[in-house]
């Protein structure tokens, strides 16, 4: 009898003991992947073989002339990434303004990009037609930016300020903003990176693109001085031979997979 109770006291226990153990958690359900992956894209901003230091670095252009730059800034819009078989990645609302002097603005990714092979990518410099029409907007095109000149003209697509002794100026400084869509002296102008090799876009890495921006590219080959030009802020031939050297300003550094 006394063993029946013991045998039963001990059922008793064990079955006590195993609804007191904790249940472990349920697990979340993974997240589906999609394999896509992000390409970052880092301005570096240099003048000749030199970084750009605003205000203080002093610097001399084609023409011999001497200068300092105080605001640097540029859109990168409109960027395609090229597929290997031809197909291409665009990036949806694509408009991102590069300023020296904001660090920020001159790194930014892409993200959700298709996976696959890529064999370039492409930009353009300035704001396309479709939204210099638009009137005034947000993010990017937000005009507290200080790139906006009117409802009717649009966009500054580049600007380049900054002091030079050849400024006819009485402060001596000098002004370039570059704008204009349409027409002949149009400064929209699109620059495409070929990669050195085939790159795999997917979720393992990053694609990482590092471009330099050279400011003597601003001067040169078209021979735009700051003496005959102290204030260029109109859509003319000058501001085209402008938007013709920057289509050139724009090299690569490296492009690697991190």
């Amino acid at each position: 009898m006394n063993g029946l109770k013991i045998l039963a006291l001990s059922t008793l226990t064990a079955l006590t003991l195993g609804s007191c153990e904790r249940k472990p958690d349920p697990q979340p359900t993974p997240t589906p992947t999609t394999g896509n992956g992000e390409v970052g894209f880092e301005f570096a901003n240099v003048v000749g073989s030199t970084d750009l230091v605003l205000n203080t670095g002093n610097y001399t252009n084609a023409a011999g002339e001497s200068f300092t730059v105080s605001k640097f800034n540029y859109y990168i819009t409109n960027i395609k990434l090229k597929k290997a078989d031809g197909t291409e990645y665009v990036e949806p609302e694509s408009y991102h303004l590069v300023e020296a002097d904001v660090p920020a603005s001159r790194h930014f990714h892409l993200k959700n990009v298709t996976k696959g092979s890529y064999t370039s990518a492409s930009f353009m410099i300035g704001v396309d037609e479709t939204r210099n029409t638009s009137g005034a907007q947000t993010g990017a095109l937000d005009p507290a930016k200080g790139m906006f000149w009117s409802w009717t003209t649009g966009y500054i697509m580049a600007k380049l300020e900054g002091s030079s002794p050849a400024a006819t100026t009485a402060d001596k400084k000098f002004v370039h903003h570059i704008g204009g869509f349409t027409g002949a002296n149009s400064s929209l102008r699109t620059v495409t990176i070929t990669f050195p090799q085939t790159m795999e876009v997917s979720s393992a890495k990053e694609l990482s693109i590092k471009l330099k921006a050279d400011v003597l590219k601003w001067f040169a080959p078209g021979n735009v001085t700051i003496a005959a030009n102290s204030n260029l802020m109109s859509v003319n031939a000058t501001s085209k031979t402008v938007a013709d050297n920057y289509a050139n300003m724009i090299s690569v550094s490296s492009i690697v997979l991190e």
